[in-house]
């Protein structure tokens, strides 16, 4: 329940700060007849992304068992690619994010004709964005924590995030982003190497992977994840007490270089991108 509610948190502030420094600026500069349209592409997003994780949801439900292994095991990749891209591209641009969604929004409403949809197209794409990242990763905890519990969990963080985003609009509360994507980042990348972990022993059960499934320790008798926190390890970092080795390498191989490039500075970073 942990994992939803902190991704669909962090996810849905994200939106949400996107949609609160939009409509800001509208405001600020006398647009704000131009509301309609940004509440559209909101509306629209949300409702396409919430459509194809439904069907997809429900679809994949029929498949063979092996062929449900396999796409377990794409959509544990796919999850790992977008949290991992969500992390670095919120480092990236949390320090010119008000500057260039600001200079969008003038460029989407200069436009001769068709400034409406230009707006909503463009609220649109940036919504939807965060929201099919979310469906991704949620696709992923759902097939690994079965249950009420992960959808609880993230219908409690999209409500927080929204009552966030509202509060920051109306400049009710004063929240340290900088700290909060800071640490969020952190934990989102041990989720992945979890998930990447997942994704390896969904290949093996499907039969693509039959490569090192010695035992590689056994934490059985130690922290069996029958145990409540063994239970909560499992749930939040993708925790098994007899892992395979090819499961433990994937762990390390993914974890290792996303710290070190997460803790370099973000100078060092930004000078990296741009050769």
């Amino acid at each position: 329940m942990f994992v939803p509610f902190l991704i669909m948190l962090r996810e849905g502030l994200e939106a949400a700060l996107i949609v609160s420094l939009i409509a800001s600026y509208l405001k600020r500069t006398g647009r704000s007849h131009w509301f309609p349209a940004m509440w559209a592409g909101v509306l629209i997003a949300a409702a396409l992304c919430l459509a194809l994780g439904y069907f997809i949801n429900e679809t994949t439900g029929e498949f063979p068992q092996k062929q449900q292994e396999l796409f377990e095991g794409l959509v544990a990749v796919i999850a790992v690619v977008i949290l991992t891209w969500m992390v670095f591209w919120m480092r990236r641009v949390a320090r010119n994010i008000k500057g260039e969604l600001e200079a969008a929004v003038d460029q989407a409403l200069n436009k001769s004709s068709g400034s409406g949809w230009a707006l909503l197209m463009m609220v649109f794409l940036a919504v939807a964005r965060e929201g099919l990242e979310s469906v991704f990763f949620l696709l992923a905890a759902f097939q690994q924590d079965l249950g009420f519990a992960p959808p609880a969990g993230a219908m409690l963080g999209l409500v927080c995030a929204v009552l966030l985003g509202v509060l920051l609009y109306w400049g009710g509360i004063r929240l340290n982003l900088a700290a909060f994507f800071k640490w969020t980042s952190l934990f989102i990348l041990l989720v992945a190497a979890g998930l990447a972990a997942g994704a390896i022993r969904a290949f093996h059960e499907a039969g693509l992977w039959n490569h090192f499934q010695d035992v590689a320790f056994n934490f059985g008798h130690i922290l069996p994840t029958s145990t409540l926190a063994g239970t909560l390890l499992e749930g939040i970092l993708g925790y098994q007490e007899a892992p395979s080795i090819s499961e433990v390498a994937v762990w390390f191989i993914y974890l290792i270089p996303a710290l070190v490039v997460f803790f370099l500075p973000a100078r060092t970073l930004s000078t990296a991108t741009t050769r």
